[in-house]
C-alpha cells in the first residue's frame, strides 16, 4: 500500500468510511433479526432484501473509501450492480413460489393481484367511463 499524507480529505474519507461501516453493519444485523422475528414468508423476504442490500452497499462503500484503488473500487461497483440486479428478482421468484405452493396467506394481499384473472370483475371501474374511446 502506498503512503498517504494524512490530510483533511484523508481524515474525512476515513470518518465517512467509519460511518458507512457502522450503518451497513446495523442494517445487515437488522436484516438478520428480521429474518428470525417475522413469521410470514413475505415479511421475511422483505427483511432479507431491503435492509440487507442497502447494508451491503454501505459496507462496500466504506471499503472503497478505505482502499482508494481504482481497480478495487471498480470491482466493488460491479458487486453493487449485480446485487441490485439479482436481489429483487430472487425475492420476487421466491415470493411467487411461496404463493403458488400455499405458504402465503392470501388474505394479506389486498387487492390480490396475483390471483386468477377471469377478466369479468364486477368491481373494475373504467376511469374514463363506459364507452370511452382510447387514443
Amino acid at each position: 500500500m502506498t503512503a498517504v499524507d494524512p490530510g483533511f480529505w484523508t481524515t474525512a474519507a476515513d470518518v465517512a468510511a467509519a460511518v458507512c461501516l457502522l450503518a451497513g453493519a446495523f442494517l445487515t444485523a437488522a436484516a438478520a433479526v428480521g429474518t428470525l422475528r417475522f413469521d410470514s414468508l413475505v415479511g421475511r423476504l422483505h427483511a432479507v432484501t431491503k435492509p440487507q442490500v442497502l447494508g451491503l452497499i454501505l459496507l462496500l462503500l466504506a471499503l472503497a473509501l478505505r482502499i482508494r484503488s481504482w481497480s478495487a473500487v471498480s470491482m466493488l461497483a460491479l458487486v453493487i450492480v449485480f446485487q441490485l440486479a439479482t436481489a429483487p428478482v430472487a425475492a420476487h421468484l421466491l415470493s411467487r413460489a411461496g404463493f403458488r405452493t400455499g405458504k402465503v396467506d392470501e388474505s394479506l394481499f389486498v387487492p390480490n393481484e396475483m390471483g386468477p384473472s377471469d377478466g369479468d370483475h364486477e368491481d373494475h371501474v373504467d376511469p374514463q367511463g363506459p364507452g370511452a374511446t382510447r387514443p
